[in-house]
């Protein structure tokens, strides 16, 4: 049953967005769809080229990537479990996810398109 409450908490999250906000989600789906930002095997969200990110995208992805952080911890913290198990079950939701021909990368990979 602790399995089961896992998981369903953690697709909760997935599919909300971790974002809190429209604002948020939306801006997000939006650096995603220009190819700003994509999602790594942790978890997290990653900036594709860094060298030519503003200090607004910046922001956007320590914002997302700390609330899913305090999320992946909560989540592990109800369930007994490590937050790196919660991360890599995580990346691999995000990575279903992900639309075609936004980035992703793989451990140990460099960017790729869905």
């Amino acid at each position: 049953m602790r399995k089961m409450t896992f998981f369903g908490a953690l697709l909760l999250v997935l599919l909300a967005g971790f974002y809190g906000s429209n604002v948020l989600a939306s801006a997000l789906d939006d650096a995603k769809d220009k190819g700003l930002v994509g999602e790594l095997a942790t978890g997290y969200i990653g900036l594709v080229d860094p060298a030519s990110a503003d200090a607004s995208l910046r922001a956007l992805v320590d914002e997302i990537n700390t609330k899913r952080r305090a999320e992946y911890q909560r989540i592990a913290r109800e369930n007994g479990i490590s937050l790196a198990d919660v991360e890599k079950l995580a990346a691999a939701k995000a990575f279903q996810k992900t639309r075609p021909g936004n980035y992703l990368k793989p451990a140990g990979s460099g960017w790729v398109k869905k």
